[in-house]
């Protein structure tokens, strides 16, 4: 069957809508012969024993669910041994507004609203015997913290109700991920002392039903923020003092359950060292704005296409003008000319854009002033940055997203 065929039977199949026959008629639409559908809807082929699932050996499970359960039901699934032993190729989560999707072979996910599915129908293809070509994608590690991050969100929402429930509260739970994602980047690059020692110290210290975590979480954050931390216990002694303003402010964090517990402890399971820190803004404001979460980790626009960007448009004739500078008065003349260029982001989200393009102005400068050491044959005397955050302007309507950049 063609991919056109198949997504105008997608398009049909959402044009004429129907809740009870939705999962038959997608398998349909995919090429699955109507008598094995048929055999499958009278529960011949069905695998699992269970009211309301579809378990069709190494093609799908599916189940519809409660919307703020979609993401956290379809990660535990995945793991299911009842599940995993007749291979399905996708699990299929939905209330039929939403639709959450794992691809069990490749790891890959989709979240997306049931009307969009058009739109993204090759994601289904191999159900029609078109493997899907796993191309080497350097933010696939990036995706995949997003929608682990995504699902604590939604557990976390789901624990604190009451809590929860304004757009200040929300503001804090913003935070809170914040300081989360710090902690997970910090054990993995050597920014605090032990490895793993964030991951290692809540897995030893919490109790595994959750309750007592948020209090873990309060007691390491203060202490992060403490510099006398001589009368503290020696868990929390081993973590550094964090300088800066990220956990400078008084937030409690949100309570926890065995599964809120569970998916943190897997989110430092990750190699953080693989996830690109310039996104952490982009991926929180897409776990926590709905309209966001479709193809998480694709939201914000990768660095090689910034950096096709900035290149033309600056960064080339900087990096030609540092070539033909060649005595110290053209060098310094250089950093003095970017020391007073400003950088403007109209529509700046999380501030991509501004993060990455600080990060190549700060390694020019910083080629310019090791050519300066080379030519006086000792340390220059600029000792500091000539570059000021002062530089950086944007314009964002959404909150959250102006405050992470």
């Amino acid at each position: 069957m063609k991919s056109t065929e198949i997504k105008q039977n997608i398009q049909t199949l959402i044009d004429n809508f129907s809740e009870e026959e939705f999962v038959f008629d997608l398998l349909v639409a995919y090429g699955i012969s109507k008598t094995s559908v048929t055999r499958l809807k009278k529960g011949d082929y069905n695998l699992s024993k269970l009211d309301g699932e579809i378990l069709y050996k190494k093609k799908i499970f599916f189940k519809v669910e409660e919307t703020n359960k979609l993401l956290s039901s379809i990660e535990e699934i995945a793991k299911e041994e009842r599940i995993v032993k007749q291979q399905p190729r996708f699990a299929i989560f939905t209330d039929f507004k939403q639709l959450v999707a794992k691809d069990l072979k490749l790891g890959k996910n989709l979240d997306i609203q049931l009307k969009e599915l058009p739109n993204y129908f090759d994601f289904f293809l191999p159900l029609a015997g078109s493997e899907v070509y796993n191309a080497s994608n350097n933010n696939e590690a990036d995706r995949n913290a997003s929608y682990k991050m995504a699902s604590l969100y939604d557990v976390l929402i789901e624990e604190n109700p009451t809590i929860y429930n304004s757009k200040e509260s929300i503001h804090s739970l913003n935070i809170f991920l914040s300081r989360l994602l710090f902690c997970f980047f910090a054990e993995d690059t050597e920014i605090f002392k032990e490895e793993s020692i964030f991951t290692d110290t809540l897995a030893q210290h919490t109790a595994e039903n959750g309750k007592d975590t948020h209090i873990f979480l309060d007691d390491l954050f203060d202490r992060l923020n403490t510099e006398n931390v001589a009368h503290l216990p020696e868990y929390l002694r081993k973590f550094e003092y964090v300088n800066g303003g990220l956990f400078g402010q008084k937030i409690n964090a949100p309570i926890f359950n065995f599964k809120a517990r569970k998916t943190l402890l897997e989110l430092g399971e990750l190699n953080w060292k693989d996830i690109n820190p310039d996104i952490f803004g982009s991926m929180i404001q897409a776990v926590v704005i709905p309209e966001y979460r479709s193809d998480l980790g694709m939201h914000y626009t990768s660095v090689e296409n910034i950096l096709k960007l900035i290149k033309p448009l600056f960064l080339d004739e900087l990096y030609e003008a540092y070539e033909k500078a060649t005595t110290i008065p053209q060098l310094r003349s250089l950093i003095n000319r970017i020391s007073k260029i400003k950088f403007f982001d109209p529509a700046c989200g999380s501030g991509n854009f501004l993060i990455i393009t600080y990060k190549e102005i700060r390694l020019l400068e910083i080629k310019i002033l090791e050519k300066i050491t080379d030519l006086e044959g000792n340390a220059p005397t600029i000792k500091w940055t000539s570059i000021q955050l002062s530089q950086f302007y944007g314009i964002e309507i959404d909150d959250f997203a102006h405050e992470m950049a």
